[in-house]
């Protein structure tokens, strides 16, 4: 989109609004202001055309133009290349989507660049413009406003990382076997959050601390302070849940390991319930087959067969019968069978 606000500034009160980049740099080398110049996903011409003017330094220059930079704070002579990454939570996805803006400032400029849709730098601009003692500091002081800004974005989402962590604990003691799954994906995020916040307090300490001639009033510096404090308890808020979701993906490990030992144990028990059944089956089985042998071998009516003229023949078969039975039956007792 190019240029979005472009506006030259006089003891800390919008004095006019230049109706190209040209006529804001004219005012600037006239000594008549400080210059703001916002800008939202420029061309490289428009970012090349700034740090013509100004002389930033073509590494700054090419990191803006390629962005996909990490939060860094880099001093060019009297030129201060800031980098930040905004993060904003979207609730309907359980994702944390991040943002990059640049911040070069100079002894009488500000440029500040978008490459996202946050942070909301008008709202920004409209703070610091309701506070000319504040915006009276120069360009350090819209720099510590666009910290300030980001910084407290930052806050609705580790409340929403906060929210999911607990309904991922909700769901670890439920059983859910889906949960193994969204405890990598917001670990992922909480990962990709610190890697978003952490330099922020190196940083706030570099600047706090300036450069020379380049030190801070002590009353932006008190700002800058309590930017830090906030700074440092996102930060030991990201450390926190990152340890935490760990100990929850060991306990998740722990738990289905216990529910997959019970399956297996509940599985032997009824595998040797079963085979205890068979066992009592197969006993019976072999009792009852002995008699039904015997029966079947004296049902066969041959005339040349043993006994079939004895008159004790028929009282010796049922007492045979009964002999296997009983001797089966004793012996699969003694097995534990029956």
């Amino acid at each position: 989109m190019g240029v979005v606000d472009n506006a030259v500034y006089v003891d800390g009160r919008r004095a006019t609004e230049p109706a190209s980049l040209e006529a804001t740099y004219e005012l600037v080398r006239d000594h008549r202001g400080m210059a703001w110049i916002g800008l939202y996903r420029p061309q490289d011409a428009e970012v090349r055309s700034v740090a013509e003017e100004f002389g930033i330094h073509p590494l700054a220059v090419e990191d803006t133009i390629t962005a996909h930079q990490r939060p860094k704070l880099e001093r060019y002579d009297d030129v201060l290349f800031t980098v930040l990454r905004p993060a904003r939570y979207v609730d309907a996805e359980e994702r944390v989507e991040f943002g990059e803006v640049h911040v070069i400032t100079g002894p009488d400029f500000v440029v500040t660049v978008r490459h996202a849709e946050a942070p909301d730098l008008a709202r920004v601009r409209r703070r610091v413009e309701a506070d000319p003692h504040l915006l009276a500091f120069g360009p350090q002081a819209v720099l510590y406003a666009v910290l300030d800004q980001v910084v407290d974005d930052y806050a609705p989402v580790v409340a929403g990382l906060e929210n999911d962590i607990d309904e991922i604990e909700d769901q670890v003691f439920s059983g859910d076997p889906a949960v193994s799954r969204r405890i990598y994906e917001l670990l992922r995020e909480v990962v990709d959050f610190q890697r978003a916040t952490h330099p922020l307090v190196g940083m706030l300490e570099a600047l706090e601390a300036g450069s020379g001639d380049d030190g801070l009033d002590e009353e932006l510096q008190r700002y800058l302070r309590d930017v830090q404090d906030h700074a440092v308890r996102v930060v030991e808020r990201a450390d926190a849940f990152r340890v935490l979701l760990h100990n929850i993906l060991t306990v998740n490990a722990t738990l289905v390991g216990q529910r997959q030992n019970e399956e297996t144990q509940r599985l032997t028990e009824a595998s040797l319930a079963q085979s205890e059944e068979v066992k009592r089956i197969s006993s019976w089985a072999a009792i009852l087959f002995a008699p039904t042998l015997v029966g079947t071998v004296y049902g066969m009516n041959f005339e040349a067969m043993p006994e079939l003229g004895w008159r004790y023949g028929y009282p010796f078969a049922l007492a045979l019968m009964v002999l296997c039975g009983i001797g089966l039956h004793t012996a699969f007792r003694r097995r534990g069978w029956l």
